[in-house]
């Protein structure tokens, strides 16, 4: 689908942003200025325009126009963007000292989302001069981002368009938080939450599945206070926070710490759960806290402790206890090795195996991630398998679904995404696609899940050495004829003399 003209000037104009802290700002810095002014920014056109509303409505009253039940959010005195604006010299303690009062006036909604960018040193006059960051504020003037200006869908997929830009950037830990579009929305696609479902995602990262979540449920009132993330990073969880709100999420949660040694979403001593669980956690993290999971108070090493040096099945056993007895559902993208690796893992991949929660395996082409040139697989996990599915796993190889790009493998919307997806929702073999397994045929292959170990590829045609020699032969006469042609035409060109 082609861009809107308003989206993608949206974007450049962000882009350009970047491009004046280019030098003195390391370029994986830009998303800790970038990000914040953006959203003070936002939060600012808003407000100008709920009071152009409440002037309208009260006649001209500034007084009523001030009341905070007008505006989304509280904006003291001399903490607005045109404030900034005004300042000649140190506009990076103004900005600072504006951020910080704001989220003070805003402690429900607002605490901590701009003093998380800790990379952020608004105030080092040796990395920002006043008029370079003078010329970022007037850059950033230039655009009016209220929501007359930029719906939130459409400001909030250029907010996105920025953080991918970041991530090409930063490759090198951009995986840690961001997951390409259209892997998530294949998993949102066969997780299929529906209104008035809850939503939980315990590595969120800058809350790309969660928004993709609302945006299929058409960001129904029902959505509203259904949405949940955890993440451990801190600036990672205010870019996900200020995502969300961009994207005109209503009434979500969104919680900064280490989901495996302390979860966060707790109901009555145990551990909080959901319909829909998603989630691409990082790779084989290590110390990931196997000391306190080996005796979790909240059961969560249900098939066992992974090993101390990987927790890629740490999330797994997260992700199960997290759903709902009846209507969870789960879908986790990790690295193939959960697939075959041995020793502890094999235990655990033999104990949720026989437990029949794991519906289906997709395998993804290498390349896809950032960060990770492995290839990716994605778990899809049911509390409550439909009965013809009961006791059977669909392993899928989707690993020719793709389309190479210089830099990357993408999977295109909605062409990848929907072959992949038919072939999940029909559950049914197809020759070197899909696999439909029992339990006992696992058992037999001594539990892996290897994906090739089961579908069937078709065999190559053989040919005898005397054929192959003939179609060789063949094949060099027809060279040596191109090659005689296109020597007669550079002749005739008068290219060549000879």
């Amino acid at each position: 689908m082609p861009q809107k003209k308003e989206e993608f000037n949206l974007n450049n104009h962000l882009y350009e942003a970047c491009n004046i802290l280019r030098g003195p700002i390391n370029q994986d810095d830009y998303k800790s200025y970038v990000t914040p002014l953006l959203f003070f920014k936002r939060i600012s056109d808003v407000y100008d325009e709920e009071t152009a509303i409440a002037l309208k409505e009260s006649g001209g009253d500034y007084e009523y126009a001030e009341f905070p039940e007008n505006h989304s959010f509280v904006i003291p005195n001399n903490c607005h963007w045109n404030d900034i604006r005004e300042k000649t010299l140190n506009i990076g303690a103004a900005i600072s000292n504006a951020m910080v009062t704001i989220e003070r006036k805003n402690p429900k909604t607002l605490y901590g989302l701009f003093t998380s960018f800790d990379d952020a040193n608004w105030t080092d006059k040796n990395k920002l001069s006043d008029e370079r960051l003078k010329d970022l504020v007037e850059h950033m003037s230039t655009v009016t981002v209220g929501n007359s200006n930029y719906n939130a869908d459409l400001m909030g997929d250029a907010y996105e368009f920025l953080i991918k830009k970041f991530a090409d950037l930063s490759k090198k830990n951009a995986g840690e938080f961001y997951t390409p579009r259209s892997v998530v929305k294949l998993l949102i696609k066969i997780l299929d939450p529906k209104s008035g479902e809850t939503v939980y995602d315990p590595a969120c990262g800058t809350g790309g599945m969660l928004i993709e979540a609302i945006r299929h449920m058409h960001g129904d009132r029902l959505s509203y206070g259904k949405i949940y993330g955890q993440e451990k990073n801190l600036s990672t969880s205010a870019i996900a926070r200020m995502n969300l709100f961009l994207h005109g999420a209503k009434d979500f949660k969104i919680e900064q710490g280490d989901t495996l040694r302390a979860p966060f979403f707790i109901t009555g001593g145990q551990l909080a759960t959901f319909d829909c669980v998603i989630a691409n956690p990082p790779f084989s993290l290590d110390n990931w806290g196997s000391e306190i999971f080996e005796s979790d108070m909240y059961g969560r090493n249900l098939y066992g402790t992974p090993p101390a040096k990987n927790g890629d099945f740490a999330w797994i056993q997260h992700m199960i206890k997290s759903m709902a007895f009846k209507t969870g559902r789960a879908a986790i993208v990790l690295p193939q090795g959960v697939l075959f690796r041995g020793s502890k893992e094999y235990e655990l991949r033999k104990q949720l195996i026989e437990s029949d929660k794991l519906e289906a395996v997709i395998t993804l082409v290498n390349n896809l991630f950032y960060g990770a040139t492995i290839p990716a697989c994605l778990l899809i996990i049911r509390s409550k398998k439909e009965e013809k599915h009961k006791g059977k796993i669909a392993l899928i190889d989707a690993s020719t679904t793709y389309t190479p790009k210089r830099a990357q493998n993408v999977l295109t919307d909605p062409d990848d995404i929907d072959k992949i997806y038919e072939l999940y929702k029909n559950f049914e073999d197809v020759e070197e696609k899909v696999k439909i397994v029992s339990i006992d045929e696992i058992k037999e292959k001594d539990y892996t899940l290897s994906v090739n170990r089961y579908v069937e590829k078709k065999q190559a045609e053989s040919i005898s050495l005397d054929e192959a020699k003939k179609n060789f032969y063949a094949s060099m006469e027809e060279v040596f004829k191109a090659e005689e042609n296109l020597k007669k035409l550079l002749q005739e060109g008068g290219y060549i003399n000879e």
